[in-house]
Order: structure tokens, then sequence, then C-alpha cells
């Protein structure tokens, strides 16, 4: 297990298990929900006979300060559902989850996002939804700004804003305190070539301040840049942990392997 200087790991997860109940069998209801949970997790039954997606079996791993963790594997592999267990918005069905100082969640750039109301007042407002106080967040208000160089269109409301210009906005809010655990999803990728520069120094930056970052991503060559360490999951389980070059390895073999079947 990783731990810090004060034997104390940032992220700690033991023996989780994530199961979704199924409440229709049927073949087209059963698809849907297992889908709508983004998992092709193993379908099973609990202790009261009910039909479940067992989407995490058996997850144990630990970060500590400074780590940068990269989550490969398939579509539906777990990746996303891990992320959420981490952030406490999945409530493990067995297993434990420990994580130790402020999260920031990067799952869905229109969380906290009002398309009314200018970019001004939704980075106060997405600040506020991560914890921060009303002081911390003018503290931090013009480096904000000046990081998504967004300009005068923060003056305007966010309905006019492209898909790319909220990504900026979002991940400037999302990163501009330092989080001790920083959780991201794929979305993340879809930023231009000179924000996702400007976003992989900020994040190394962060980073080597003491903090931990979990990354899900389907872009092997950014894991490898962006991160230390690697989880290759499949169907929910832990196929490889350790570092991220010998997992994407280990990830793309397999790969290669079943696509020459």
């Amino acid at each position: 297990m990783n731990v810090d200087a004060n034997g104390n790991a940032l992220i700690s997860l033991e023996q989780v298990k994530v199961s979704f109940p199924v409440y229709q069998g049927g073949s087209r209801s059963l698809k849907k929900r297992v889908l709508f949970h983004g998992s092709a997790g193993r379908i099973g039954r609990d202790a009261s006979d009910q039909m479940v997606v067992e989407a995490l079996q058996d997850v144990s791993f630990a970060l500590k300060v400074g780590e940068r963790l990269a989550l490969i594997g398939s579509n539906g592999a777990g990746k996303t559902t891990l992320l959420r267990a981490i952030a406490g918005i999945y409530e493990p069905t067995q297993g434990l989850v420990i994580t130790r100082g402020r999260v920031s969640p990067m799952f869905d750039i229109s969380v906290g996002i009002d398309a009314d109301l200018s970019g001004f007042d939704n980075i106060r407002l997405r600040a506020l939804l991560l914890g921060l106080s009303a002081a911390e967040i003018e503290q931090r208000l013009p480096e904000i700004v000046e990081f998504t160089e967004l300009g005068d269109y923060l003056e305007m409301p966010l309905r006019t804003y492209s898909a790319g210009m909220m990504l900026r906005l979002s991940f400037a809010v999302a990163t501009c305190f330092a989080p001790e655990i920083l959780l991201m999803d794929e979305w993340i990728l879809s930023g231009d070539a000179h924000f996702m520069s400007k976003a992989e120094t900020r994040i190394r930056n962060f980073v080597d301040r003491a903090s931990v970052m979990v990354l899900a991503s389907h872009n092997l060559d950014l894991c490898r840049r962006w991160c230390s360490l690697g989880i290759w999951l499949e169907r929910g389980n832990i196929r490889a942990f350790g570092p991220i070059d010998s997992v994407v390895q280990q990830y793309q073999a397999y790969v290669a392997a079943v696509d020459a079947r």
C-alpha cells in the first residue's frame, strides 16, 4: 500500500465491490440499465436473489502524495464507476473507500452550470459547489479568468459558449485551488492542442505541490505523459496495477492478441 509521510494514503480502496440492481430482467431493459451505468460488468445475484450488474469486483489499491494514476480499459470496464466510487457518488456494495483531503471531481462540464448566467457568475457558482468560500473565490478569480483566456466572453451567458469554451471554464475552476485529490474523466481530452498543453502544465504544477490525480482515459499516450501509475480494468476487475509504462504494455499486448483472433 502506498502511504504518505505520515503513514496515510490519500486514496485507499479495500476490496471494493459496486453492484447495480436490475429491477426488470428483460433483455432490452437489462441492456439499457447496464449502458446507463457505463458498465459491462458481470451479471450476478445478490443475497436477496436480486439480479445485479457487478460493475466493480474486489478492487484494492492506494495512492500517496504526488502520484498520478491512469485508469485504462475498454468501454464498460469500470473506469467511470471507479472514479465515482472514489468521489463518494457511488457507495460500495462491499469494501471500503477512504479519501483524505479535498476532492475535485471533473466528470461532467454541465454540473453546477446555469446557461442563462454569465461566465463570471458560473465561475462563482461552480466554485461554491466545490467547497470554496466567497472570499476564496474572489481571491482566485483573476487567476481563473486569465487561465480561461475567454476575455469579454465571461460577461456573456454560457448558452453562447462552445463546448471548448465550457471546458476551459470548468477546468480552470476545478484546478484553481490545487485540491488534494483530482478526479478526471474522458471529456478533458476534448480541448484543443494549446489548451491541452496549458492543462498538462497546470496539472503537473499542483500534483507536485502534494496532490493526487486519477484520470480515466482511452488515450494511452496522454496517460503515459500525465501519469506515473496505471490500473488496467477489465469487466470491473483489476488486471494490472503498477508503473504506467508496464500497465500500458500489458494492455496493448492483450488488445493485440484479441484483435489477432
